[in-house]
């Protein structure tokens, strides 16, 4: 499978955010609308999505009671609540999910094989990519881009990008409207950052205009 355009929403689950979250990510909720809208056009235009999500359990490393909110944050996301849960806006009833248990590369392609692939992949760590699956299911999808959105800019949205830029995969978009940092001054030093490495800043509006137009200019083949 060789998919044009992958949609990629990080971790718009309750705890993150609504205001009554465990670990709301600040503003959050002003960007709901454009979730939803990114939601919708990929349904629309029969778009292949992976959605990752926190699937904590009380003593996963990354949770702490004494938190530094840089590597440990407060319990959040515990398999359980409904913290854990997407928001509706974001919510993917049709999704594969991948847990954490390791798959074999032909066990991925059979889970996602179809027209539109949604996949549901957890994670216990900020990285998505810690997950043993996760590599080998962007390898099944084979994406010439990836349009990034969700949360948080600076934390998980972070290594999403980092991960994907380091195994290749070189037409990376984020989605600046739909997706907020935890610290202000970390998400501006990594849009400046991404930015100089090839990353493509757009809009909610932009990624939609594109979609819709007829004329669009076909994706590129990434160099990997």
């Amino acid at each position: 499978m060789s998919v044009p355009l992958l949609f990629w929403d990080v971790d718009t689950q309750v705890d993150f955010m609504r205001a009554d979250g465990k670990l709301y990510v600040p503003d959050s909720e002003s960007i709901i609308g454009n979730l939803a809208a990114l939601t919708e056009a990929a349904r629309r235009h029969r778009l292949p999505l992976v959605a990752s999500a926190d699937d904590h359990e009380p003593g996963d490393p990354e949770l702490s009671d004494d938190p530094d909110f840089r590597d440990t944050y407060p319990p959040h996301c515990l398999r359980g609540t409904p913290g854990v849960e997407r928001i509706p806006e974001t919510r993917h009833p049709e999704a594969v999910e991948i847990g954490h248990r390791p798959l074999s590369q032909e066990e991925i392609a059979r889970r996602i094989a179809g027209e539109r692939p949604v996949v549901l992949i957890h994670k216990k760590r900020f990285d998505v990519f810690t997950n043993p699956n996760a590599e080998k299911l962007v390898r099944a999808l084979d994406p010439e881009r990836i349009v990034v959105y969700g949360v948080a800019l600076d934390v998980c949205d972070r290594y999403a990008i980092e991960g994907l830029l380091g195994r290749g995969y070189g037409n990376v978009e984020l989605v600046t409207d739909a997706a907020k940092p935890i610290h202000e001054e970390d998400g501006a030093r990594l849009l400046a950052d991404w930015q100089k490495r090839g990353v493509r800043l757009v809009t909610t509006r932009q990624v939609l205009e594109e979609l819709d137009s007829p004329t669009r200019s076909p994706t590129r083949r990434s160099a990997r």
